[in-house]
């Protein structure tokens, strides 16, 4: 396969593009190093530095070679900055993508690998387990920006093939730590337990411990980012042949609380994960789990990272990297 993906120097975009150089598909990155990092792209890939609005630029990448899909990951993730200021949100996630994929159109590529989210989903009936067909009612800006991207390809199915993969929590790092997240204000509970861990931060605020669960804190599915990098892969593969738009969940179908996980980090780190209960925070759900049964139907995939330790272990040692070289 010949692939453009946008957002390649991002936490999930470099590991995918990893995924793809080592299965001896051919890759181009688009990247306007707004929240991405150059040094996360390895140096014999041809990176495009500019932002998927810039027609010129793409018009000029589309008409120099052939690609046989597009996986789009550039996007905004942090659900409480889209609270605090969801026209960016609404820009970048919904206008400028739409203006990606018709750009793509007009150059003859239509097959679409999108990066969507569980956010779409908003609060869940009896907390079961979520399939891709319940009603969507996204709790903020991020979420609902992500469902009118979904929305358009669903809309326009006749003009688009597209995959839409709806992320559960992405947590982890690559083993070799060729790459991994790198935020300057994180928001994700693993990687501010990571920072805890190196001693990057004195503490985590726990947002909320009277949710109706076990222990009162939020519950969270977490698939290990390699194992996403995987599923883009083999949904490229299955999208080739089907020529069908469908959506999938990404994630392991099993949930932990943010207490648990912080149990955990203090299991691996020796207790050195402080941690202080506050306020919910708006927009957080109860509980996202996710129901897998449709990917493991339509595409060749089983986890290889199923395991909250290995998760944890792999985010650290990659924090660890990376306070050392000062990124």
């Amino acid at each position: 396969m010949n692939i453009l993906l946008t957002g390649g120097a991002g936490y999930i975009g470099s590991h995918v593009l990893l995924n793809i150089i080592e299965n001896n598909h051919q890759v181009t990155v688009i990247d306007d190093l707004s929240t991405g990092h150059k040094n996360l792209i390895p140096k014999d890939i041809q990176l495009i530095n500019c932002n998927i609005n810039n027609k010129e630029n793409l018009n000029n990448v589309l008409k120099s070679e052939k690609f046989d899909v597009l996986m789009h990951f550039a996007g905004f993730v942090k659900v409480e900055e889209s609270v605090h200021n969801p026209n960016k949100y609404f820009l970048n996630n919904t206008d400028n993508a739409i203006k990606l994929f018709e750009t793509c159109y007009e150059n003859g590529l239509n097959k679409i690998i999108f990066s969507s989210t569980a956010a779409v989903y908003g609060k869940t009936i009896n907390n079961k387990p979520i399939s891709e067909e319940i009603i969507l009612n996204p709790l903020n800006p991020y979420g609902q920006s992500k469902l009118n991207t979904e929305n358009y390809l669903i809309k326009n199915k006749d003009r688009f093939h597209a995959t839409i993969l709806r992320y559960f929590n992405v947590a982890g790092a690559d083993a070799k730590l060729r790459t991994g997240l790198i935020s300057k204000e994180p928001t994700h509970l693993i990687k501010v337990l990571s920072e805890v861990a190196v001693g990057k931060r004195e503490k985590i605020l726990i947002f909320g411990n009277n949710y109706k669960t076990k222990d009162g804190t939020a519950i969270r599915d977490y698939i290990h980012v390699s194992d996403l990098a995987e599923i883009h892969l083999e949904s490229a593969k299955n999208l080739l042949q089907s020529k069908k738009t469908n959506i999938f969940n990404c994630g392991y179908g099993r949930g932990y609380s943010v207490q648990e996980v912080v149990d955990e980090g203090n299991n691996i780190t020796g207790n050195k994960i402080k941690f202080e209960y506050t306020k919910r925070r708006v927009g957080d759900a109860e509980q996202l789990i996710s129901n897998v049964d449709k990917i493991k139907k339509h595409i060749e995939w089983e986890p290889k990272y199923n395991n909250l330790s290995l998760i944890i272990s792999s985010a650290i040692n990659w924090e660890k990297k990376i306070y050392e070289e000062n990124l």
